[in-house]
């Protein structure tokens, strides 16, 4: 009997420590205005919290995304917002969602809403006002809890049991839940790495992976997306681990050749990939000395910027390398011409790498972290006036060797090395 009773108090003491949470998270931030205009707007009208924003309150996450829903319609939605000067714009109207600005903060303000018809990537949609059933059509448990502002809870599929069981839950008939949309392949290996306690259903990885030729369907942009997602150090630590996932996901990613490197990593790695993006920890994951890195940027939507800096990377690594590669005078080329991203890049990268401590990686890395680029100090106008030199193939050349021979020498060059250069 007792402990039935520490189960009910234990119950109603979290539950009432997750109201809480959620209503200073309310007073927090802009979302009071929110709820206030919406509330107000009729008798019957109501807006609430939901889906990965409880999640993460009730899991002790940071917070980056507002997400509400509510059972107006989009154009009544516009119209109170309007009406009381609240800043919006249509993110994805026809599927119901308004996004509204207040304060800086994003609030993106979805429509109750039911799926009519689906083809393993797109859904066509009718707006409802039943809670019950929009919460139906939610992928997971963990994702289908709700609150008022005040943190008063519904929570009809049991999600903040599953979450604090470590269970990812798939709502209703699994199989029919993938086939609406092949992407909750991927989002359950994300939520899986995230939040479960609890071995894999093998029953269900069944299902995921007769259904893994959907993802073809999908757009590449969404694809990406999730795997940025996916690529936090906690959740690649738990993947390298889990051959389960990992078979899934090479699956879908079979350019991740590398994702094992995340399974021994010692505490120095572990503070550098911290602080490294999702670029980087792409790269560790598709460098492998073949065309691997040019096959993933053939299939994936990578801007030319972080493409540059991901073939720094790679062209790097694909020359001969040495110990003697990694002293300052032979960094300070790199350093010049590609900037203080690529030589910090190569450098850790070479850390994560190595299965021994190098102290002289480490030194390097905060001796370029402080360092400056360096200018130049001799210009064309100069050796044009000093030397009589005239513009054309001559100048251009002579201004290269003493730019070389300026790097070479840790960015320092005399007046008689650069006479020696002109007159020779």
């Amino acid at each position: 009997m007792k402990s039935f009773l520490d189960k009910i108090l234990f119950r109603s003491n979290n539950l009432e420590n997750i109201s809480s949470n959620i209503k200073n998270f309310t007073k927090k931030t802009s979302a009071e205005k929110i709820f206030d205009v919406i509330n107000n707007y009729s008798k019957n009208s109501e807006i609430r919290y939901v889906g990965g924003l409880i999640r993460k309150i009730i899991n002790e996450e940071i917070v980056n995304d507002i997400d509400l829903a509510t059972n107006l319609e989009p154009k009544e939605i516009c119209k109170v917002l309007k009406e009381n000067r609240i800043d919006f714009y249509e993110t994805g109207i026809e599927h119901g969602t308004i996004t509204a600005l207040l304060n800086q903060q994003k609030f993106e303000i979805t429509t109750l809403r039911k799926d009519i018809s689906t083809d393993g990537r797109h859904a066509k949609v009718e707006f409802s006002k039943d809670w019950k059933i929009d919460a139906s059509r939610r992928d997971f448990t963990i994702n289908s809890i709700y609150s008022d502002k005040d943190g008063n809870l519904f929570d009809p599929f049991n999600g903040i049991h599953d979450l604090k069981r470590g269970l990812v839950n798939f709502i209703g008939d699994a199989d029919k839940r993938i086939k609406e949309d092949y992407l909750r392949i991927l989002r359950y290996i994300r939520f899986f790495l995230e939040y479960s306690k609890l071995p894999h259903n093998l029953e269900l990885i069944k299902k995921l992976k007769i259904n893994i030729g959907g993802i073809s369907k999908l757009s590449k942009d969404r694809l990406l997306n999730e795997l940025r997602k996916i690529a936090k150090l906690n959740s690649l630590e738990k993947l390298s681990k889990d051959k389960i996932s990992q078979d899934l996901i090479l699956m879908i990613f079979p350019e991740l050749k590398n994702i094992k490197i995340f399974s021994k990593l010692d505490t120095y790695k572990k503070k550098i990939l911290n602080e490294m993006d999702f670029i980087f920890l792409l790269s560790l994951m598709i460098i492998d000395g073949s065309d691997n890195v040019d096959y993933f940027f053939y299939k994936f939507n990578i801007s030319k910027k972080d493409q540059k800096r991901i073939k720094i990377l790679d062209n790097f690594y694909k020359d001969k390398i040495n110990s003697k590669t990694f002293t300052e005078n032979s960094m300070n080329r790199m350093f010049y011409y590609e900037g203080r991203q690529a030589i910090i890049d190569v450098l850790k990268f070479r850390i994560i790498k190595l299965k021994k401590f190098d102290k002289n990686l480490f030194e390097l890395v905060k001796l370029y972290e402080k360092k400056t680029i360096p200018v130049l100090p001799i210009k064309t106008e100069v050796l044009m006036k000093k030397y009589h030199l005239s513009e054309g193939h001559k100048l251009g050349t002579t201004l290269k060797i003493i730019e070389e021979e300026w790097i070479k020498n840790n960015f320092q060059i005399s007046d008689k090395q650069i006479d020696y250069i002109v007159k020779n």
